[in-house]
Formats: C-alpha cells, structure tokens, sequence
C-alpha cells in the first residue's frame, strides 16, 4: 500500500481515553515509530507494551512518526504491529498531524499539551500528556534529538537524557566514555566522515592495523543494521560503503572470540544506585553465509538462527563482575532509566564491553525484559516501574 493511499482512520478503541487526562491517572504518551532504520522494530516494541500497560493505573496515549517524521494519531492499531507475516510494520501518515506543545501557566509551573492539526490547519487540544515513554530505536529518536524536544516542551520522559542517548548511540564516544571509566574495549578505528572525504586510503590503512575478522559498522544505527563482518581485506572497502548508507560515519571493530553477554540496567529510586539484572546470553546457530553474527534476521526475524538463555551459565565470580561493570557502564554515560550493556566474555575469563543501548529492544520476547524476568520483575511491572521512575525525575538540568 504506497503512503498515498494510506486509510485515513485512526484507532478508537481504549488505548486513548476521553478524559484527557481529567483522571488520577498519569496520562502517557507511547511514541513509536520514526525515521531511522529501525522504525520496524520500534513498531513492535510498541505492540508489546502497548498489550501489557496497565490501563487501570495509565491512561494511555500512543502517537506514532511516520518515516519522514510526521506524527500522528495511528491509522493502523499499533497493537497488531508484528515480524510474523513476513512485512515490516510501519506508521502510516495521515490527513491530520499532531504535537507536542509546552506551556507555563500563571505559577510559573509548566504544561505539556498534547494538539492535533487538520488538514485545513484546524487545531485542537487532545489533552495534557504527563509523560512520554519514546520507544524510538536509532537516530532522529535514541540520540538525544527526541530527548531535547522534550526537554523543551516541559515533559517528563522515560530513559537517558540528551548528552547521554546521543553518546550512548555514537558507538565512537560511546568508547571512550567506557574507557575513561576504565572499562576494557576492544581494538577499534573509527573513519569519520571528514577523514574519508580526504584521504579514505589513508583511512582504510588504518583499518588494516587490526587483526581480521573485523566488524563494519555505522557508528550511529542499531539492531545490527548495515553491518559486515570482514574476512578478508578485500571485502573492506564494499563494507564501509554499505555502512556508510546508514551513517556517514564507520566504527570497525577487531572480532572478539567469546561468548556474547548482555545485562539490563534499571536506575533506582530517590538516588539510590542502579539495578543489574540476571545476565543473558546470545547463542548464534552456525548458519554459514546466513548467519556469521547477530544479525537483525537472526534477532527479529528467524527464530531458529539464535538461542537467547536466561540466566547465563557462568562462574559466579564472572557474573557479579559483568553486573558491576553494566552498572558502571551506565553511569559513564550518565544514562538514567532503562539500558542493556553488552559484553563478550572470552575463553580466557576477560571480560570486554562492547556497548550500551539506552533503549533497548522491549518486546515481551526482547532480551532486556526476559533478564528482568528471571530476575524477578515481570514484563507489565517493569513497564510501571520505568514511567514511575521518569515521574520521579524533573526535566532540565539535574
């Protein structure tokens, strides 16, 4: 169905109340969708959380961005948004676009308003929003961009703040965040755009200093989009344009051989230090030319091509390190909320963090919510937890 063609109803069906927010209900604004590579994903994270809030404790609102950046009332129930029929789910436009609209009233205190605009350029108010759960994945809505606009609308908002998504997604300054906090990462380069417009030979010599296999990747994407792994120096140059589709600028890292670890982050309450759930881990079937790595088939698409265990067989000694080193990932970046931190853990018992996402995957089938799980906090519960922990905090410096 092209955009042109798009239904132009909107779901009515419970998931928005009539009120408006008149309830003691907080009101939250679902945001999903966007405009980067992984819009797909986030419509599916979406349905999840959407099936499992609690309505009877928020009054619900979702709003979905198109590819090219309108938003809107959803044409399509996003809780039917799924990988199984074999089409990536989208937002689609629609005649009338709604936004974000931040006021202050008489005491100084301010407001967020919630405005729908017609197509005659009508304006309503659809109510107040008391905070935002962004379930945005990648840039134009993990880096930061989102989290300003929200900043300056006044609204409270589940996960990290700007300077921490936008380091968190720039997976360059996002190591040496780590390294700075003295965590160990593993041999890399990064080619920016700038060194590639003047000298990529130069460039890609550079690269040619670590030891293959090597990973290509866009320093700023997810879900293992524009990814190559390279065995061969001759597949290098191929690998930086396919990355560079996605981002100008490339990341390369040096292949680490271990086991692939992830621990889910939660920030504690009234200052108290953040949470480190039970560990998971990702197991790659040997797919041969399918699946050389966790690849967004093998996460999204293909259930046979990876295992996901929960918790992770690993020496006690090794866990609680892992743990302790996802907490201090987190505070090096200065996340708040809600992060997954990923590891490799070696044969010879090092541990090397590979990176953290300040909004993870969120599917109930998604790694961070079955690391809570088998830690103690369901899937609904976690979902509360997060938007009580964004009322908790104010918006503007902290």
């Amino acid at each position: 169905m092209s955009e042109s063609t798009a239904p132009r109803t909107t779901v009515d069906d419970g998931l928005r109340v009539a009120s408006q927010g008149s309830s003691a209900r907080p009101r939250v604004l679902v945001l999903y969708g966007g405009q980067s590579s992984e819009h797909a994903v986030s419509c599916v994270t979406a349905a999840g959380v959407l099936k499992a809030v609690d309505g009877e404790r928020f009054d619900v609102v979702p709003v979905g961005i198109t590819s090219n950046g309108q938003w809107t009332r959803p044409a399509v129930d996003p809780r039917t948004h799924t990988f199984a029929d074999g089409e990536l789910p989208r937002v689609l436009p629609t005649e009338s676009t709604v936004a974000l609209h931040g006021a202050s009233n008489g005491t100084g205190e301010r407001r967020c308003e919630l405005l729908e605009v017609g197509p005659a350029g009508k304006t309503s108010s659809l109510g107040p929003v008391d905070v935002v759960l962004p379930l945005l994945h990648g840039p134009f809505g993990e880096d930061g961009t989102v989290q300003g606009l929200l900043e300056s609308v006044g609204v409270p908002y589940v996960g990290a703040g700007v300077l921490a998504s936008a380091v968190g997604m720039d997976k360059h300054f996002m190591k040496l965040a780590f390294e700075a906090a003295g965590l160990t990462v593993g041999p890399y380069e990064t080619l920016t755009a700038r060194q590639w417009r003047r000298d990529p030979g130069a460039a890609l010599q550079r690269v040619r200093g670590l030891n293959l296999p090597v990973f290509v990747k866009p320093a700023r994407a997810g879900s293992s989009v524009g990814i190559t792994r390279v065995d061969a120096w001759e597949q290098l140059e191929e690998a930086v344009a396919l990355a560079q589709k996605h981002d100008p600028k490339v990341v390369v890292e040096q292949g680490i051989s271990g086991r692939e670890i992830e621990c889910g982050v939660l920030d504690g309450h009234d200052g108290q230090p953040p949470r480190a759930s039970q560990l998971g881990e990702i197991v790659v079937h040997d797919g041969g030319e399918s699946h050389q790595f966790y690849d967004f088939t093998a996460k999204y698409t293909d259930a046979a091509a990876a295992d996901l265990s929960c918790p992770a067989d690993l020496p006690v000694e090794a866990a609680e390190e892992i743990r302790r080193q996802a907490v201090v990932a987190f505070e090096a970046v200065d996340a708040e909320g809600i992060s997954r931190v990923d590891f490799f853990y070696t044969d010879d018992g090092d541990v090397v963090i590979n990176e953290i996402n300040t909004m993870p995957g969120f599917t109930p089938i998604s790694m961070y919510p079955q690391m809570w799980h088998a830690t103690g906090i369901q899937y609904p519960e976690l979902i509360a937890e997060l938007i009580t922990l964004a009322l908790q905090r104010p918006v503007g410096l902290r």
